[in-house]
Formats: structure tokens, C-alpha cells, sequence
């Protein structure tokens, strides 16, 4: 070898060069354990990884609580408390009052006192949660535990019912692009955070032996008739489907269209049942299945 080439050989680093060598590599995305790399995790092609680990963890943490079955409750996540409801009146007559005649404003105080009428829904939300929970807290098993999406509104009231009586819940947020954050009345270990709607959807059937929905929008309405939909071709069990708010639903949905035009068959009807309260929801479960939960397969 000559003397020119033995020249350009780097020298041997000293112990605090090898150090930071060594420093340097132990902090390259590369040397990260692969399920303990956010970015690789996240890359396009481990879009079924994401997916496998999304339906196994829900699944594990229902399993280590016991949670045998659950009663879904679904609704808007713009209804609020009563009080609350009154506060965004006073705020939009306020706004009002400063911008005389303004349609935008005219309109948003309209809304905003149609919010005081809705409200009841939140506390009849509550009052369901609060009974059925009380069933399940006197039974040795973790049946007809609530379940909701776990934001405001609807979602918070059933959980809140829950926690009222020292019940568990399970809340099943959502990422959305406008931070949804998780009401806090829900059981902690039960507080599970979804990425991808679909497999928060089978979370919420594969325990489910009922299905109460209060009045909501296009979230309500989806998992709603995809609930109809998958019971009505036998790819759910048969179960209870309530819907709370006769007046509302009848104008939302027009079901006897439906029916009228042969969209749905006139049978169809009968795989819900409309009521007006709490204590009406909780007798329509009780007559499907007497006192005792279904055993679940």
C-alpha cells in the first residue's frame, strides 16, 4: 500500500468521538425498532399493519375490562345542556342587538333557540344511561355497558349518565381534522381513540345488543342506516334499534316514503322503534329481552 493512500485513511476517533459516533447512530430513524417508529409506521404501505392493530387493541382492552355487551348510543354532538344552551341564546341576542336586522345573525340566534328546545335531549340521554347502567352495575357481569362516540353533546350525556352511578362507559373517539376531544365522563381504560371510521364502526356493532339514537346529523344518520342496513341483510344480529324524538325523526327521515315508493319493504319498519323518552327507550330493550342480557356467542 502506498504511503498516498495510507494518507487518506481517517484517523482513529478518540473515546469522546466514539461516543458521539455512537450517539449519532442510536438517534437515526433507521436504528428505531420498527414498531417503535412513528414515521415508518406511517408510511403509505403499512396502511394493513395500521389496520390489524386498529381492530386488535379496542378488541384486547374490551376483553381485559370484561365488557360482554354494550348498548350504543348515538346522537349530535351539538346538543348541549340546557344551561349552555341558554348562554349561546344570550350570546347571539347580544350580537344581535349590536348589528340590528343582520340576516346571519337573525338566523344564528333561530338556531341557537332551537338549541334550547333540543336540550332535553341531553338530559334524556342522560337519564337513559343512568338507568341502564344501574341495571348493569347490580349484575355480576359487564353487560349493557354504554357505549358512545366519545365527543359532546349526546355522546357526553350518555357517558356522563353512566358515570353518575359509578358505571364504566366506553368512549370511541375519532382523529378529525378539527381536534375532537374526548368527554370526561367516560371510563379512562375504556377511552379508546380511532383513525379509521370503519373499524371504529365494527367496534361498535361487535358487542352491541342495542341501539339507541337521538336526534344528530350526518355522523347520526350514517351510523344509523349503516346499523338498519346491516341488520336488515342478517350481517348483524337482530337487536333493538330506538330511535328517541318522534317528531324529530319523522320529519328527518320520511320512512313511509320509503315504504310508498318500494325502497324499503313495508316489514322493514319494524327493525325500529320510535319513542320520546328515556323511560320509553329503556322499556323497548327490556321488552325484546326481559331483565337478563343476551348471552353473546
Amino acid at each position: 500500500m502506498s504511503r498516498d493512500s495510507e494518507s487518506n485513511h481517517r484517523p482513529e476517533p478518540n473515546h469522546a468521538e466514539r461516543a458521539t459516533l455512537i450517539a449519532r447512530l442510536k438517534e437515526s430513524p433507521a436504528y428505531r425498532i420498527a414498531y417503535d417508529d412513528p414515521d415508518f409506521m406511517h408510511e403509505e404501505f403499512l396502511r394493513p399493519v395500521r389496520l390489524q392493530l386498529e381492530l386488535q387493541k379496542p378488541e384486547v382492552l374490551l376483553r381485559r375490562h370484561n365488557i360482554r355487551s354494550t348498548i350504543v348510543v348515538f346522537g349530535s354532538a351539538r346538543i348541549l345542556p340546557r344551561e349552555a344552551a341558554l348562554a349561546k341564546v344570550e350570546i347571539a341576542k347580544e350580537a344581535l342587538a349590536a348589528l340590528p336586522g343582520d340576516r346571519v345573525l337573525v338566523k344564528a340566534l333561530a338556531i341557537a333557540e332551537k338549541g334550547v328546545e333540543l336540550s332535553r335531549y341531553y338530559d334524556e340521554a342522560r337519564k337513559f344511561s343512568r338507568i341502564v347502567s344501574s341495571l348493569m352495575e347490580r349484575s355480576d357481569r359487564r353487560d349493557f355497558v354504554v357505549v358512545t362516540g366519545g365527543g359532546p353533546g349526546i355522546m357526553e350525556a350518555a357517558n356522563r349518565g353512566a358515570y353518575d352511578v359509578g358505571a364504566m362507559s366506553a368512549g370511541f373517539n375519532i382523529t378529525l381534522p378539527h381536534e375532537q376531544e374526548p368527554n370526561p365522563y367516560m371510563s379512562p381504560e375504556l377511552c379508546i381513540q380511532f383513525h379509521y371510521f370503519a373499524l371504529r364502526k365494527m367496534h361498535f356493532l361487535l358487542r352491541a345488543v342495542a341501539l339507541v339514537a337521538f336526534p344528530g346529523g350526518y355522523g347520526t344518520m350514517d351510523e344509523l342506516f349503516e346499523t338498519l342496513t346491516l341488520v336488515q341483510t342478517g350481517k348483524s344480529r337482530p337487536m333493538p334499534v330506538v330511535l328517541v324524538g318522534r317528531e324529530f325523526w319523522s320529519r328527518a327521515i320520511n320512512f313511509d316514503l320509503l315504504v310508498e315508493t318500494g325502497m324499503i319493504a313495508p316489514e322493514d319498519l319494524h327493525l325500529f322503534s320510535l319513542v320520546d323518552s328515556a323511560e320509553e327507550a329503556v322499556n323497548v330493550i327490556h321488552a325484546y329481552y326481559g331483565q337478563d342480557p343476551p348471552v353473546l356467542e
